[in-house]
């Protein structure tokens, strides 16, 4: 039995919804700069330059080996100074936080993957997408906005989702960075009562329900993106042998 009084352990239930709160901001901050900017970055590796593919092979390479709380520390702690390098003829000094830090590392490391896989997307597209739309006449960023693009999110969809949950897993790394997150409430929590059962389990649900929302909004988007997609009839065994 625990010796916990019930406002004690309300308290420290309000830190965890607190810290659970910072989760999530993390993560949603994180993960819409890796779309965006894999997006982009998916796009212009579909060009036929050399610097710029040569570009990505090196960016894929250095931020899909290296680990993700290796990119956090780094921009922790060396991003003031790099900044301040580049940014000291103006006088002007920028303190990265550990929010900070968190959604810069995670977003550029998982903008990659967001990247190949839309990359892999567009290049699985029919090229009569492309051709029709030229011969419509269709300027270039209504063609990507309102053809290509919605194409490209149904296609990577399931890897956009698959790249949704192993962020979800990581953000806890950044809490080694110093910030205040989830896990850093339920380890303050379990080390001032000695009750580490109660509240990691406690963690272990949360993230577990941001899961099953996660699981739940990516059925809602898949169903919605198939709107008008014509699926094959199925046949029954009896009317195949006919």
């Amino acid at each position: 039995m625990t010796n916990l009084s019930l406002a004690d352990l309300a308290g420290y239930l309000r830190q965890l919804g607190e810290g659970a709160l910072i989760t999530l901001e993390l993560f949603l901050a994180s993960f819409t700069l890796a779309f965006v900017l894999g997006v982009l970055i998916g796009v212009a590796t579909l060009s036929r330059n050399r610097i710029i593919r040569a570009a990505w092979r090196v960016y894929a390479s250095i931020f899909m080996g290296v680990p993700s709380l290796l990119v956090i520390f780094l921009i922790f702690y060396g991003g003031s100074a790099m900044l301040a390098a580049v940014l000291g003829e103006f006088g002007a000094r920028i303190d990265i936080s550990p929010f900070g830090a968190g959604v810069a590392a995670l977003g550029i490391v998982y903008a990659a993957y967001v990247a190949e896989l839309v990359r892999g997307a567009i290049e699985n597209l029919p090229k009569g997408q492309f051709e029709g739309a030229r011969a419509l006449a269709i300027p270039p960023f209504i063609m990507w906005g309102r053809v290509i693009l919605p194409q490209v999110m149904r296609l990577a969809l399931p890897g956009l989702v698959n790249v949704w949950s192993f962020m979800l897993k990581e953000t806890p790394l950044v809490s080694l960075a110093g910030l205040q997150d989830l896990v850093a409430a339920a380890k303050i929590a379990a080390g001032a009562t000695k009750e580490p059962f109660i509240f990691f389990i406690a963690t272990a649900l949360v993230f577990i329900a941001f899961s099953a929302a996660s699981l739940w909004l990516a059925n809602r988007l898949e169903t919605r993106l198939d709107r008008g997609q014509r699926r094959a009839p199925v046949r029954s065994p009896a009317r195949a042998e006919a």
